[in-house]
C-alpha cells in the first residue's frame, strides 16, 4: 500500500514525522515530499498550483493525504489515487480575502522562534522546531508567488468532480481555519464520495493541534484497514 502526503505553504515534508510513523507501523510505502521552493527542493519560476501538483511522483497511490496548499494540490491529483484525504485544504482563496490571506502568509515568515511558540500552544515540542526549521528553509519568493501566481485560487470544480472517496477534516473556524464551514458543505452536497468533518478546538493545522484525531481518521480509512 503506498500513501502520498504533501505539506502545506510554508512547511515541509517532515511535518508529516507523526502521521508517516503511524502509517510505516500499519505496514505503509509512505512518501513525503518537499514541495517546489520549500525545504530542500528547487526554487522554481513559477508556482502555480497545476506546477506543485505537477512535480509530484505519479503513483498509482493507494491514499493522498494534502494539507491546506497541499489540500489544493491534492485535488489536482486526485485522479491518481484510491483514496483521498484533506486537511483543512484551502479550495478556494476569495478576492476579498485574498489580500489579507497572503499577507498574513507572509508575515508569517517573520515571526520569531518566541512568537510561533505563543501562537501553537497545542502544538508539540518536536512540532513546533520543526516548524520554525521548516521557516528557515522556505524560500520567501515561493511565498510570495504561490498567491502572485494564483490569482484566481478555485480548485472548487475540481473538487466537486473528484471520484473517489474523499474525507476532509476541517479546522475550527473559531481557532483558525482556511476552509469556511459553508464551502465544506456546500461540496458535500455537490459531491457524494465526499465527507466532512469538524474538528472542534482544532486550529488550520489539524495534524499538529490535533494528531490523535488526524491518525485515528486515517487509520479507520477503507484503503487503510482492506
Amino acid at each position: 500500500m503506498k500513501a502520498l502526503l504533501i505539506h502545506g505553504l510554508s512547511s515541509n515534508s517532515v511535518t508529516w514525522w507523526r502521521v508517516r510513523r503511524a502509517l510505516e507501523e500499519q505496514g505503509w510505502d509512505v512518501t513525503t515530499p518537499d514541495l517546489r521552493g520549500h525545504g530542500r527542493a528547487d526554487r522554481a519560476d513559477s508556482y502555480a498550483l497545476e506546477d506543485y501538483a505537477g512535480d509530484l511522483p505519479d503513483g498509482p497511490w493507494d491514499l493522498i493525504v494534502g494539507h491546506s496548499l497541499g489540500g489544493a494540490v491534492a485535488v489536482l491529483r486526485a485522479t491518481t489515487t484510491r483514496q483521498l484525504v484533506l486537511i483543512d485544504p484551502v479550495l478556494e482563496v476569495r478576492a476579498e480575502d485574498f489580500d489579507e490571506i497572503k499577507a498574513d502568509q507572509l508575515a508569517e515568515l517573520r515571526l520569531t522562534p518566541e512568537s510561533i511558540r505563543a501562537s501553537k500552544p497545542l502544538w508539540s515540542e518536536k512540532d513546533l522546531e520543526l516548524k520554525i526549521t521548516a521557516l528557515t528553509q522556505v524560500d520567501p519568493t515561493a511565498v510570495e508567488r504561490s498567491f502572485s501566481d494564483n490569482l484566481d485560487w478555485n480548485v472548487l470544480d475540481a473538487a466537486r468532480a473528484i471520484a473517489v472517496p474523499t474525507l476532509i477534516l476541517g479546522a475550527d473556524p473559531a481557532v483558525s481555519s482556511l476552509l469556511p464551514i459553508a464551502t465544506a458543505e456546500a461540496l458535500v452536497a455537490a459531491n457524494p464520495l465526499v465527507e466532512y468533518r469538524l474538528i472542534e478546538g482544532a486550529g488550520h493545522s489539524v495534524h499538529r493541534d490535533r494528531p490523535d484525531v488526524v491518525i485515528a481518521a486515517l487509520l479507520s480509512l477503507p484503503a487503510v484497514v482492506d
